[in-house]
């Protein structure tokens, strides 16, 4: 079996307006309506989805959990300058890291959650 991408991404969160509204005004993310109801919301990330579903008591203990890496085609001043704009408070500033290809720059902020997002700029892509 060789494996192409992931398809989808499922993030449990605390309050799903606030991370609806974090996902598509600060990433732009366009909201899938037909994939979406009242426990879940369903993003488009380039090629692949997003979900935010609303934790109930048994899946609580997932909030906050998550740590991902999305690919941006803007350069990574233009990024750090746009969090600020955003008023979106930034964990680790900008460097230099490894990804799956290769070289590339990332910075480091957290959703409403405090899950972990790290926001990549690939060198030379």
């Amino acid at each position: 079996m060789r494996m192409r991408r992931f398809d989808d991404l499922t993030i449990y969160v605390s309050d799903l307006e606030q991370s609806r509204r974090f996902y598509h005004e600060v990433f732009d993310m366009p909201i899938i309506e037909e994939q979406s109801d009242d426990n879940h919301v369903t993003l488009r990330c380039g090629h692949q989805l997003i979900r935010l579903m609303a934790a109930d008591t048994a899946h609580r203990s997932m909030v906050g959990k998550a740590i991902f890496s999305v690919v941006a085609r803007d350069s990574i001043h233009d990024i750090s300058h746009h969090f600020i704009s955003y008023e979106v408070p930034i964990i680790q500033l900008a460097h230099s890291a490894l990804g799956a290809e290769g070289k590339m720059q990332e910075i480091t902020i957290a959703d409403p959650d405090s899950n972990t997002i790290n926001v990549v700029v690939y060198q030379n892509k």
